[in-house]
């Protein structure tokens, strides 16, 4: 190889690792969101029933139950499924995560839950609809997006389906003693997950991954 020939390769070379490393920081916060939710994803196989006295439930939560063939495939506000089934959906935010006794829970019990961003900033309803697009496309998970605060207008559910989010969801939060309803989306914390959990039993409920509903 002649030195020209060295120095061509020499280039072609730096340029490509320049671009991996421009392909790597495209997105940091989806991706960080996607190995998120992966450290409490449900694992295979039927949990042992000393998994469940350990988490103070009687047995094994109930099967959920198959979801809908047909969504919709335009942004909208979600505040419940709209189904006739015992099914109920725990969304948590995504620093549960780092909680160790969170993840032995979701993985032991096989539980479906859904991870969103966790955020302080102001509602979204007092900001421009060009600055609640960098918000919204800036944080997305997935095809879900649940605004902080709970709160939206419609510059919001317009930026929503510009960046490529098929529902805006409202998770309320659960009051102990409370009957739970078809289709709740549960807006859960990491530290009375058990105790809510054997509520959701007591009352004859399944728990179901939000994602296959909406």
């Amino acid at each position: 190889m002649t030195g020209a020939h060295r120095l061509l390769a020499g280039l072609l070379a730096a340029g490509a690792l320049l671009t991996a490393g421009c392909a790597q920081s495209v997105d940091p916060i989806e991706r960080l969101g996607r190995k998120a939710a992966q450290r409490v994803t449900p694992g295979a196989g039927p949990p042992g029933s000393a998994v469940h006295k350990r988490w103070g439930l009687a047995g094994p939560l109930a099967a959920a139950p198959k979801p809908p063939a047909h969504r919709l495939s335009t942004a909208y506000v979600v505040d419940r499924v709209r189904t006739p089934d015992k099914v109920v959906f725990l969304t948590f935010d995504e620093g549960a995560a780092h909680d160790p006794q969170f993840v032995r829970m979701t993985a032991e019990l096989k539980l479906p839950v859904s991870m969103f961003r966790s955020s302080a900033r102001s509602d979204l309803s007092t900001l421009s609809y060009e600055r609640q697009r960098a918000e919204i496309c800036g944080q997305r998970e997935r095809h879900l997006f649940r605004p902080p605060h709970a709160t939206y207008n419609g510059d919001t559910l317009r930026a929503a389906a510009d960046c490529g989010i098929r529902a805006v969801v409202l998770a309320r939060e659960y009051a102990e003693g409370e009957r739970l309803h078809p289709g709740d989306i549960v807006r859960a914390e990491t530290r009375t997950t058990a105790r809510l959990l054997r509520r959701i039993q007591e009352q004859g409920y399944a728990v179901a991954r939000l994602e296959d509903y909406v």
